[in-house]
C-alpha cells in the first residue's frame, strides 16, 4: 500500500500560489495543514480500531492597513472563496476601526521545498504494527495483564503561500505509539513518537515487568519528596513553559518568567530547555504556519531564562478553535548521562514517578500547576524501588522543581503538546528535591 501525502504536493503548492496573486489587500497568505495518518490500536485480545485518516485544513490570512482577518476550509477547491471572504473582511476591518492594525506580515520571500521522510517509517505498515500490538498483547497476557495501546504512521504536509512571493512546503514522516499494560490492581506506560519509526523503542518487556511489580499500590502519604520523574512526567512539566510566560504575547504584556526574570535563574545549572525545530527528537518542521523561517529560541540554558518565541522567530500559530498565537512547538530538554537506575540509585528515601496526567495551570507567575500521578509509581528506599504507590494529587512550581535538580537521564522521549499542530515536547528522565505531594 503506498504512503501518500494527503495532497499532491505539486497541486498544493500551484494551488496556493495562484490563489494569492493578484488579491485586493495589502497582504495575503494560505497555509495547507494536511495529515494522512494509519493506526492500529489494539486492546485485550484483539486489534480492534485498525484506522486511517486523512485530514486537512487551508487557512487564509488577508492583511488591509494592518487588520488582518482569516478564514479556514477544509476544501481545497474552495481556497479562492476563503481568500475572497478573508480579504473582505480586512477591508471592512480596515474601513471601520479607529486607527490602523498592527498585524505583522511574516516572511522575506523565497521558495523552499524541504522533504522530513524516513523510509523506515514509510515501511511501518499494518503489518509491522500489528506485530507489535500482538507481542504486546501475548507478553501481557501470560504475565497475567492485558494491554492496550495504538502505534501508528502519518505523512503530514506543510504548504504556504504569500502575495509577497513566499512558497514553501514540506513533507514529513510521523510515528506514534503508545503502551498501557495492567490490571485492577496494577499498571504501567509507555509512549513515544518521532519522525523514525526505528526511533520509537516500543519498550513491550519494560512495560509489562513495572505493570506487574506495581500490584498491590498503598496510598501515599501527604508530604515532599526527592522524586524521579520519568521521561513522560518530566515532559508533561516542561510542556507548560509556554504557558509560564515563554510564549511572545505574555512576556509583551509583561506576564510570565521571560517578562520578570530574563537572564535570571530559575532552573538547576543541568536543565537546558530550547524550542528547536532543527533537533532530531520530536516533530520538527522548519518554518511556522505562516511561512517564517524557524529559529532555536533558547527557553532555559544552564538553568538561565532565556527568550520568548515570537512570530519573528518563526512560531505563529492557529489551532482548532482558538486565536491565533505563538507556541513553542517543538520543546527539548538536552540530555545527561545518567540512566533510571543511576538517578534512582542517589536516593536513600523519595518516589518514582512514571508520568502524570490530569495537569493544570493553577500560577502562571509562580509557575504552579496540580495533577495526578499515575501507573508505574513506586518508593525509593536506599537507592532501590520499593513498595508501589496510587496515584496522588500533586501541586506544585514547575520552576521550584527543575531548580533542584541535580541528575538527568540520557534516554529522550517526545510526546505530543495538547492542541498544538504537529507540536511535541521532548524529555529525559530527572531526579529533583522538594516535590510536594498532597495539600500545600
Amino acid at each position: 500500500m503506498s504512503f501518500a501525502a494527503p495532497v499532491d504536493p505539486d497541486r498544493a503548492r500551484e494551488l496556493l500560489a495562484s490563489a494569492v496573486r493578484d488579491v485586493a489587500a495589502d497582504h495575503v497568505d494560505a497555509t495547507l495543514l494536511a495529515r494522512a495518518g494509519e493506526y492500529t490500536r489494539f486492546a485485550g485480545e484483539r486489534v480492534h480500531q485498525p484506522q486511517d485518516i486523512t485530514e486537512h485544513q487551508v487557512v487564509v490570512r488577508a492583511v488591509v492597513a494592518g487588520h488582518a482577518a482569516r478564514v479556514s476550509t477544509s476544501r481545497v477547491d474552495r481556497v479562492p472563496d476563503a481568500v475572497r471572504r478573508a480579504t473582505a473582511i480586512a477591508r471592512d476591518l480596515a474601513r471601520t476601526a479607529g486607527k490602523p492594525g498592527g498585524a505583522w506580515v511574516s516572511g522575506e520571500p523565497g521558495a523552499d521545498d524541504q522533504v522530513l521522510r524516513h523510509a523506515d517509517t514509510e515501511a511501518f505498515d499494518a503489518g509491522a504494527r500489528v506485530a507489535i500490538a500482538a507481542d504486546a498483547m501475548g507478553r501481557a497476557r501470560a504475565a497475567g495483564t492485558t494491554a492496550a495501546g495504538m502505534v501508528g504512521r502519518a505523512l503530514t504536509q506543510l504548504a504556504v503561500a504569500s502575495s509577497a512571493g513566499t512558497l514553501r512546503h514540506v513533507l514529513a514522516t510521523e510515528a506514534i505509539g503508545s503502551l498501557t499494560v495492567g490490571d485492577r490492581d496494577g499498571s504501567a506506560h509507555w509512549a513515544n513518537l518521532h519522525r523514525s519509526s526505528d526511533a520509537l523503542g516500543v519498550d513491550v518487556a519494560g512495560t509489562v515487568e513495572r505493570a506487574v511489580r506495581s500490584r498491590g499500590r498503598r496510598p501515599l502519604p501527604d508530604g515532599q519528596y526527592t522524586v524521579v520523574l520519568g521521561p513522560e512526567a518530566t515532559g508533561e512539566l516542561l510542556g507548560f513553559l509556554g504557558v509560564l510566560g515563554f510564549e511572545g504575547g505574555l512576556a509583551d504584556a509583561g506576564v510570565g518568567v521571560v517578562a520578570g526574570r530574563a537572564g535570571g535563574r530559575a532552573a538547576s545549572r543541568l536543565v537546558t530547555v530550547a524550542d528547536d525545530a532543527f533537533h532530531p527528537f520530536g516533530l520538527p518542521i522548519p518554518f511556522d504556519q505562516l511561512g517564517t523561517p524557524k529559529v532555536v529560541v533558547p527557553l532555559l540554558t544552564d538553568g538561565l531564562v532565556g527568550a520568548a518565541v515570537t512570530e519573528r522567530t518563526g512560531h505563529a500559530h492557529v489551532a482548532r478553535e482558538a486565536a491565533p498565537a505563538t507556541v513553542a512547538a517543538n520543546v527539548v530538554m538536552a540530555a545527561g548521562t545518567e540512566t533510571e537506575a543511576s538517578l534512582i540509585a542517589g536516593v536513600d528515601d523519595g518516589l518514582y514517578v512514571e508520568r502524570f496526567w490530569y495537569t493544570r495551570l493553577v500560577d502562571r507567575q509562580a509557575g504552579t500547576i496540580t495533577g495526578v500521578s499515575r501507573d508505574a509509581c513506586f518508593r525509593i528506599t536506599d537507592g532501590a524501588l520499593g513498595e508501589p504507590v496510587a496515584g496522588a494529587r500533586f501541586t506544585q512550581s514547575v520552576f521550584d522543581l527543575l531548580a533542584t535538580v541535580d541528575g538527568v537521564g540520557a534516554e529522550l522521549r517526545s510526546q505530543p503538546i495538547m492542541n498544538v499542530w504537529n507540536g511535541s515536547v521532548t524529555a529525559p528522565a530527572v531526579r529533583g528535591h522538594g516535590f510536594r505531594f498532597g495539600p500545600r
